[in-house]
């Protein structure tokens, strides 16, 4: 027996009927962070998301200084924290608040191609464009570079550098699609650029007589380096309908960009990705099917042929799906996590809005 026990030693087969192997054992792949169960009900959730778009839109309409948007933000960080709220929101709504935080995002972004005219785009001049390529260019490749310095987690630093340089929250919603961001990072960079382009709101207007601005080109500085459309509005229409017009077109052009960059998102995660499949079998689209949306809604816009009140109509519900989107974004927050990386994301908070207000400063000051 000893003999047999020794390393190298060979054992002859048992006699008897042979027992068949064990199949391998392949894990399925877990869920994602912050998902919901499978099988869980959407309605709960998505009913409470559409409620939080409504009490935002009621504290926008007491409080007009302060954006729908930012209010649905604010009010979905709030619900998942209150001691009485805070169980539904992580339980039974989890499922719902993050369908309303995916689908109805991608709805709100190609509705909000309706709002993008390109022949209002190129009325400000090809220096004006130019100067827009430079300030999106810069803001998002010195934010990309600064928050993988500082050693964010996740894709943190790719969001946040999306929602400076393009349009705040809802360009974060839709580079996350392509990316499969995690929840987590998709509500805390939701929340700091809110912040920021919040601060934006009293603190630029400050500014206008130091740095010396006549009012169309404190609207261009505006529309180059606030985030979110509503903020934008907010702040430009303390110096008058001139700068509110300069600044509001500047935003589009900022807007345009969108899909460019989340096509490109895409590309590059598909490239990283190469021959994977979604759960459903079939490999990622190059260009996801709500950023050709916008594409093709932008150009409706441009041709002229809808009516006003259809742009109307078509401006409230991108609003109010926005609204409930980020309000489900927001109740994604779990401010003690926030916490634990909130002095590298303040960091690289105030890092981007000085590159995105110095940058388009400088590009005003050239294209006056």
């Amino acid at each position: 027996m000893a003999l047999l026990n020794r390393p190298g030693a060979q054992t002859a087969p048992a006699a008897g009927p042979r027992r068949a192997l064990p199949r391998r054992f392949v894990p399925r792949p877990a869920a994602p962070r912050g998902a919901p169960p499978r099988g869980a009900r959407s309605w709960p959730g998505l009913v409470t998301a559409v409620g939080g778009a409504g009490l935002a839109w009621g504290a926008h309409a007491v409080v007009p200084a302060v954006p729908m948007l930012t209010a649905s933000v604010v009010l979905g960080i709030a619900a998942a924290h209150l001691p009485r709220v805070r169980g539904f929101v992580r339980g039974t709504g989890r499922a719902g608040l993050s369908l309303a935080g995916r689908r109805l995002m991608r709805i709100g972004i190609v509705l909000l191609g309706l709002g993008l005219g390109l022949d209002q785009v190129f009325r400000l001049g090809w220096a004006t464009v130019a100067m827009v390529f430079a300030v999106v260019a810069a803001t998002f490749s010195g934010t990309l570079w600064l928050g993988r310095r500082l050693g964010l987690r996740g894709d943190q630093p790719l969001l946040i550098a999306t929602g400076y340089s393009i349009c705040g929250a809802s360009a974060i919603g839709a580079v996350s699609e392509v990316s499969g961001s995690d929840e987590e990072d998709v509500a805390a960079s939701v929340a700091l650029v809110t912040l920021c382009g919040t601060l934006a709101i009293a603190v630029l207007p400050l500014l206008q007589g130091p740095l010396g601005l006549a009012d169309p080109a404190f609207g261009r500085w505006v529309g180059a380096s606030v985030h979110d459309v509503g903020q934008v509005v907010a702040t430009a229409q303390t110096a008058g309908p001139a700068a509110l017009g300069d600044a509001v077109l500047v935003k589009l052009m900022r807007v345009a960009l969108l899909a460019p960059l989340v096509a490109a998102v895409a590309f590059a995660v598909r490239a990283r990705r190469h021959g994977v499949r979604t759960a459903s079998g079939r490999r990622p689209a190059p260009v996801p099917l709500f950023v050709a949306g916008f594409l093709v809604a932008a150009a409706l816009r441009t041709t002229g042929v809808l009516p006003p009140f259809v742009l109307e109509v078509a401006h409230r519900t991108q609003e109010g799906l926005l609204a409930a989107a980020l309000f489900g974004l927001g109740s994604a927050v779990h401010l003690p996590t926030l916490a634990r990386t909130g002095g590298r994301a303040a960091l690289l908070g105030l890092g981007a809005w000085g590159v995105v207000a110095g940058v388009s400063y400088a590009g005003v000051l050239l294209t006056a």
